[in-house]
């Protein structure tokens, strides 16, 4: 049941994000523009479906394993996609030095798995376990595709704000599209709206993710431990950003895309408690307390 409101709850907000779409194409373009922006959307949600998984993959860079690379990494998805009853997804590597990791694909038989070379320094075994176990439970719950989604419709939404900044500085478009400061709040506000939806769709199938992925495993403190890793990671790399302590070469640029930083395990942009409010995660330590009590429950 707590499933089922769940995704009820996740596809009403991904309606919202088609909706604002429509009312931004709107309001930018008239009623020639509503229509445009309602086909657009149907198109966009259509290519996502399809192309999910390669577009996350190549906007972060990563690669998929040679045959026979990575034996131990390998192994550990195998077993966890057979506890969980999925098909093995492909294996992909993204080299970067900072530890994540993230799931894509339109549904299980199309799924991917992708983790940086930091990842794999970073954790024991039991800490990789948990990591693999909560991006299977991404691809088991079909959030990978939803997530996708949201952040393509978003990344279109501010797109078109954008546009709609050129038309009010610049002149041009339909003199008949509406009231200039009804456009103007609506291309200022669309963008924050559409990341305010983004987020909750987010936060929510993270939580699940931990749960789902605890449960498979039948260990909440490997996820946990792999959580305080994480975060004392990120933690130390603020740091030595505030303090100009890193060498450039290990300084490199945000993982990836932005628009896809939700997909991974902790968001590869976040430097701490600052921006918590506008985070795509959860705070890790609210995670890390929920999965903690999901081990005394156990053990009681």
């Amino acid at each position: 049941m707590h499933n089922l409101a769940n995704t009820f709850k996740t596809w009403t907000l991904m309606a919202a994000l088609g909706g604002l779409l429509i009312a931004v194409g709107g309001l930018i373009g008239g009623q020639s523009g509503l229509v445009m922006a309602f086909l657009f959307a149907i198109a966009l949600n259509g290519f996502v479906y399809w192309k999910s998984d390669s577009i996350a993959l190549r906007a972060n860079g990563a690669r998929e394993l040679a045959p026979g690379e990575q034996p131990r990494l390998v192994s550990i998805v195998g077993l966890l996609a057979d506890r969980a009853g999925i098909p093995m997804p492909r294996v992909y590597l993204v080299d970067r030095p900072e530890p994540n990791a993230f799931a894509t694909g339109r549904d299980p038989e199309h799924a991917a798995i992708a983790v940086t070379t930091g990842l794999l320094e970073a954790m024991d075994e039991r800490q990789l376990i948990g990591v693999l176990a909560h991006e299977l439970s991404h691809v088991k719950n079909r959030d990978t595709l939803i997530g996708t989604i949201a952040a393509t419709i978003g990344g279109a939404i501010t797109f078109l704000a954008q546009m709609g900044q050129f038309q009010l500085i610049f002149g041009g478009g339909d003199d008949d599209n509406g009231n200039p400061l009804l456009v103007l709040l609506g291309v200022i506000l669309a963008p924050i709206a559409a990341m305010v939806i983004q987020l909750a769709v987010s936060r929510g199938r993270e939580y699940l993710a931990d749960s789902t992925g605890a449960t498979l495993t039948g260990d909440p403190e490997g996820l946990a431990l792999a959580l305080e890793t994480l975060h004392a990671t990120q933690q130390q790399g603020l740091l030595a950003r505030m303090r100009g302590g890193l060498p450039r070469r290990r300084q490199p640029a945000p993982q990836g895309n932005p628009a896809f930083s939700h997909l991974w395990i902790v968001n590869p942009l976040s430097g701490g408690d600052v921006g918590r409010l506008f985070s795509t995660h959860p705070p890790l330590d609210e995670r890390i307390a929920r999965l903690r009590a999901m081990r005394l429950r156990r053990a009681a």
